[in-house]
């Protein structure tokens, strides 16, 4: 199959998003499928972008006020694209965001008379109250909901990467048929990092209790919770440490909080590292991982933090409810303090505890790999029809009509 995706946020952006799209591409591919990408042009980076960029289109973007992470793809040169794209014959188009990715990826569908499908990443409904904090959380959540709602029931069909997610939607009154397809682990998450290496580096003693958390550092992610977590873990253990990696807009606030609770010393913030180098090391430094959010729609770290033989201390919460199993490497915590903290205590006291959920945690990974999900994926895809659907011809009448045929 041809598949055209569409973005508003691909690397050297990083987060779930990014890593998804990247993680599927690679799989539909190895399966002999075609995949072209359009995410906007974010200028000179820091953060290297994986991989060769040939299958992917750069749309100039602008900035988007307040949200130094992201960009807005300018909308006429994605209009522009309509007939380049109707010569490459695709055969459905995939959203992957709802901003302007969404309503032109919708309306590129229509033009080229192909399906389109959009995968729901994110839950606005929690999300959108964390950095619109002066306006009532049930206006945003109405907000929230109608707006993915009328989305929803614009596509020919949607992926949500957890159960909990689609019963959301369901709840909504989305009406759009929705599959349930989570992002799987990537083979080059199985390579094993070197743990004593990233200590090293960081100036952390090898006996050193290290709890460590990777995703972005955003309001949502529930931060602050692992915070207090540390705190009171310090209590028993006093040398014990929280190392971030990751970058994004609550890093101040955070820091701002680790100095109010006497963790200046004792939280590291490590900032963006490299997914096939960097990262692997900092996940094996960790003792546990550590998980918190109440928003993801699935928690595709704490799988490569178990891929890893990490063990997992966390929440179960909307996604991450279909991800954990309780012993399968993780320690499901009640949303409060004193649970988290005593449990992750107990990993950190118990060698033959530990020992044995590092063991689970791997064997419990294995059972999420990438080519299985997107296996999955191209079953929908294969639903919604290929080349010899009734409306095929779109496309083709499309540049028929721009050479004057």
């Amino acid at each position: 199959m041809n598949i055209l995706m569409i973005s508003d946020v691909y690397f050297p952006r990083v987060n779930g998003v990014s890593t998804s799209i990247l993680t599927f591409r690679d799989e539909l591919e190895a399966m002999g499928h075609r995949v072209t990408l359009i995410a906007p042009d974010y200028g000179a980076q820091a953060v290297e972008i994986p991989g060769r960029e040939d299958w992917v289109i750069r749309i100039p973007a602008r900035r988007v006020p307040f949200d130094p992470e992201d960009r807005l793809m300018r909308w006429n040169v994605l209009m522009g694209l309509d007939v380049e794209l109707a010569r490459a014959q695709f055969d459905l188009v995939h959203i992957q965001t709802p901003f302007v990715a969404h309503y032109a990826g919708v309306r590129l569908a229509r033009l080229l008379g192909i399906p389109c499908l959009e995968s729901y990443h994110t839950f606005f409904e929690e999300y959108l109250y964390c950095y619109v904090r002066f306006a009532p959380k049930r206006w945003m959540r109405f907000l929230a909901r109608t707006f993915s709602r009328s989305q929803c029931n614009r596509v020919d069909a949607l992926i949500s990467p957890s159960r909990a997610m689609r019963d959301e939607l369901l709840a909504y009154g989305v009406r759009t048929r929705i599959h349930v397809i989570p992002t799987g682990i990537r083979r080059e998450s199985a390579v094993q990092g070197d743990g004593a290496r990233f200590r090293a580096r960081h100036g952390i003693g090898a006996g050193t209790p290290v709890m460590v958390y990777v995703g972005r550092v955003a309001f949502e992610k529930n931060i602050a919770f692992l915070l207090e977590v540390l705190s009171a873990v310090k209590k028993q253990m006093p040398d014990a440490l929280l190392v971030i990696a990751g970058e994004g807009p609550a890093q101040a606030s955070l820091e701002a909080r680790a100095r109010a609770l006497g963790l200046a010393e004792d939280v590291r913030f490590v900032g963006y590292l490299d997914r096939r180098d960097e990262l692997p090391h900092c996940y094996r430094a960790g003792n546990v991982f550590v998980f918190a959010s109440r928003t993801e729609t699935q928690g595709l770290v704490l799988l490569e933090a178990m891929a890893l033989g990490v063990p997992v201390v966390s929440l179960a919460v909307m996604g991450t409810k279909d991800v954990l199993r309780e012993g399968a490497g993780v320690l499901i915590a009640e949303d409060d303090v004193t649970d988290f903290a005593g449990k992750v205590e107990r990993l950190l006291r118990d060698a033959s505890l530990w020992q044995s959920m590092s063991e689970r945690a791997v064997a419990y990974a294995e059972e999420w790999s990438a080519a299985a999900m997107a296996g999955r994926l191209v079953h929908c895809y294969r639903h919604l029809g290929g080349p010899d659907r009734p409306d095929a011809g779109g496309a083709r009448a499309l540049v028929g009509r721009e050479e004057g045929d």
